[in-house]
């Protein structure tokens, strides 16, 4: 059933783009999908405001190729219209198509748009601006500073690893206060993390029962044993943090890290979130800010094709 006219946009910087945008406009053909545009972007800034000038256009089906930061900043464009967004897999992440349940291949993103079903999904505001998977402060901002256009090409998945690695020499604890429904709780943390979505950090869980049409955030915070006592951080205590979060990474992968001693977690529909000293946010793979930062839910703000439910 025809849905409306149908644009395809691609971030060919993004990992596998720059092979990808043909492949998909054939893809999409041969699934019967006619587009009335196709565009190869080179320079991502433009994606905002190709996608809005589509829409103006007629366009009802925006269908997007590349990572996280790319789908993310098409969903900003498209909260709150009548026009479904489609998810071509294509970064180093692609954890908002995770938390879809979209695999990552090309054919079968073509496949899931081509089969249909749409849903609704929350998407997340932090001090007004939109995000889908999550939003993070600590260790997994200074991370994703590390995270160049360079080592994403040249490294691939292993990219987050290695700018995990790079950071542990430099980790810094922080004071953390968050208000959320009604209760204030602070830590001395080395990682927060407020999740829209399920995934986060190229397939590390925000939690297991996080979804994205559930109406709230899934928080969690790392705390730093180095500052358990109250005392100055010594030598010692910085090899205590590194080993925490070795421990807490091994749980990321299936949700088992929101068991662990040091990991403080919450879920709440609103939440303010301020830090001793300011802190960088980084949102979807993007630089939002200092705290503090408030973050709200903007429930069912997006449609997008997904897997049809078994």
């Amino acid at each position: 059933m025809d849905e409306g006219p149908a644009v395809l946009v691609v971030n060919t910087r993004s990992r596998s783009g720059r092979d990808a945008f043909e492949t998909a406009r054939a893809l999409l053909a041969e699934h019967g999908i006619p587009l009335m545009a196709a565009h190869a972007l080179t320079r991502p800034k433009r994606l905002r405001k190709v996608v809005e000038e589509a829409i103006a256009q007629g366009a009802r089906r925006i269908l997007v190729g590349g990572g996280d930061g790319t789908i993310s900043c098409a969903a900003q464009a498209l909260m709150g219209r009548d026009v479904t967004l489609g998810v071509v897999p294509l970064g180093t992440g692609n954890d908002f198509a995770r938390s879809l349940g979209i695999p990552d291949t090309l054919e079968a993103a073509c496949d899931v748009i081509a089969g249909g079903y749409t849903a609704r999904v929350d998407v997340g505001l932090i001090n007004g601006r939109p995000f889908l998977n999550a939003a993070s402060l600590g260790l997994t901002t200074a991370i994703a500073k590390r995270l160049t256009q360079e080592l994403k090409q040249r490294a691939g998945k292993l990219a987050y690893p290695m700018a995990a690695a790079a950071e542990m020499r430099t980790l810094q604890p922080f004071h953390v206060r968050l208000q959320a429904d009604g209760r204030t709780l602070e830590v001395d943390a080395l990682q927060l993390v407020v999740g829209n979505g399920r995934y986060h950090g190229a397939g590390n869980m925000v939690a297991p029962d996080a979804t994205l049409d559930d109406r709230r955030f899934h928080v969690y915070a790392i705390a730093a044993p180095s500052m358990a006592d109250g005392g100055e951080r010594t030598g010692l205590g910085h090899l205590q943090d590194v080993a925490t979060l070795a421990r807490v990474a091994l749980g990321m992968r299936s949700g088992g890290h929101l068991e662990h001693e040091s990991v403080v977690h919450l879920h709440t529909s609103r939440l303010v979130v301020e830090t001793e000293p300011p802190m960088e946010v980084n949102a979807d793979g993007e630089n939002v800010g200092m705290t503090p930062m408030r973050f709200e839910v903007a429930p069912a703000a997006l449609r997008v094709y997904a897997p049809a439910p078994q």
